[in-house]
């Protein structure tokens, strides 16, 4: 088997044996996720991830951040699409998952200006989002609010022109799906998350 295919195997692996324990967490705040769908989607999303690098997109010291963001985002979504939630199981441990991916790409190459611009984007996008929560709370859930401050890290090592753009694309892709319901309450946050996720895949500073 060539290298590259047993890698993109073995990373897939690795993805899908996370989703079970997040989903044990989410099971004990009462926000149960199936498991055979995040692993699956784990396991896809981390191969994706493996799969750009492989093609050049990135150096390697990028590939934690997206690998990190892919099994954090996959049982968030779940959870939100089913639940109308963002637990904090998952939420509050994002920012040390995702401050220590972010550290190992500064320390890996990525130099000390990506760990400037992590921090000063969860300090941004964070407090965008706190501040549209605060002038129309029906608008952002409190989750979403705590969720963006990590978001906002992983963006902002992606590159400064990513904060805009993923705040665009997640309102277009939840307003598209408001207009294709057409009833009930749509949750932010699956669109908040796969935003983030292309940006990091696609980044522009690496």
């Amino acid at each position: 088997m060539p290298p590259p295919i047993l890698l993109l195997i073995t990373v897939a692996a690795a993805g899908a044996v996370t989703a079970p324990p997040a989903a044990r967490l989410l099971r004990r705040v009462a926000a149960p996720v199936p498991v055979p769908a995040a692993a699956a989607l784990s396991a896809f999303g981390a191969a994706a991830v493996t799969a750009r690098w492989l093609a050049g997109g990135w150096p390697i010291w990028w590939l934690p951040v997206p690998l990190v963001l892919t099994v954090v985002a996959v049982p968030l979504v779940l959870a939100d699409l089913r639940h109308l939630r963002l637990p904090d199981v998952l939420t509050l441990p994002a920012y040390p998952l995702f401050g220590a991916a972010v550290g190992a790409a500064a320390l890996g190459g990525g130099g000390p200006s990506l760990a400037v611009r992590a921090a000063a984007g969860a300090l941004l996008f964070g407090g965008a989002h706190a501040a549209v929560r605060r002038a129309a709370p029906p608008s952002l859930g409190a989750g979403d609010v705590k969720l963006s401050g990590s978001l906002g890290a992983v963006l902002g090592a992606a590159g400064w022109p990513a904060l805009a753009v993923a705040a665009v694309l997640a309102a277009l892709l939840s307003l598209a799906v408001a207009l294709l319901r057409r009833a009930g309450r749509v949750p932010h946050g699956p669109a908040l998350l796969t935003a983030t996720w292309l940006c990091a895949l696609f980044p522009g500073a690496p």
